[in-house]
């Protein structure tokens, strides 16, 4: 993965803030390519051994509600462009169009198996095929729809010089996105507004910082760390699949 010279970038980006994030990064040439190459022959193995488990699941899903296997939205990656991310379904067919497009605690648009989905994370995993192809990565700012990015300010831009992620810093460190919404929820404030002013600065502040500290050794350990957190015996032992 090489950066554009700065010049092509799109023209909301080409700021002084970006300019600082993209000058730290022109610097780890050898660490953005290592993170390309590691995307690519990590996901290629996982959706080769993965492949048994996508069936399976693919026919729970399917027996569990109405609707396709997969979840496609529009959401927005390196340099501002947009793409299809796909995740296993979990909620009732046509969810965005009947609220939110965030999700909270007990969403009643969430399916039963997408409860137990959500709980482990498996919605997730079919993102590898965004890995392979270029639009994500397993490491980066987890990618938001235009909505959202509209509302970015100019140093928030510079999450977009990297695709966007499967997991990150602030999807690890940000643990109480629920118990915010809620607060402010209950202040008659609504939930999109909640989003862009209470939650998205604060999960900037850790996309910002990883962008200043990436290196691609450093993205091998948030791996192990978010497997670690996502696949702990305790939280398995308390998912009943009946």
């Amino acid at each position: 993965m090489i950066l554009k010279r700065f010049e092509k970038l799109p023209k909301k980006m080409q700021n002084n803030n970006v300019k600082v994030y993209y000058d730290i990064l022109k610097k780890k040439k050898i660490s953005l390519i290592s993170k390309r190459i590691f995307d690519i022959v990590v996901s290629i193995i996982l959706l080769i051994i993965l492949l048994p488990f996508f069936c399976v699941l693919a026919i729970i899903i399917k027996i569990d509600s109405k609707g396709p296997v997969f979840y496609t939205q529009e959401r927005v990656t390196q340099y501002g462009r947009k793409f299809k991310i796909f995740k296993f379904r979990t909620m009732v067919q046509n969810a965005d169009k009947i609220g939110s497009l965030i999700t909270i605690g007990k969403d009643p648009r969430i399916t039963r198996i997408g409860t137990k989905i959500r709980k482990l994370r498996l919605d997730e995993v079919p993102q590898l095929i965004n890995i392979l192809i270029g639009d994500m990565s397993f490491v980066g700012t987890r990618p938001e729809v235009t909505k959202y990015v509209e509302k970015y300010t100019n140093e928030m831009m510079a999450t977009l010089l990297m695709p966007a992620g499967v997991t990150s810093k602030a999807s690890i460190e940000f643990k109480n996105e629920d118990e915010i919404v809620n607060e402010y929820l209950n202040k008659g404030e609504a939930v999109d507004e909640i989003y862009v002013k209470r939650i998205l600065p604060k999960k900037m502040k850790w996309n910002l910082e990883y962008i200043k500290e990436f290196n691609f050794i450093d993205d091998i350990k948030l791996c192990i760390k978010t497997l670690i957190k996502t696949i702990n015996l305790e939280r398995i032992k308390n998912v009943d699949f009946k």
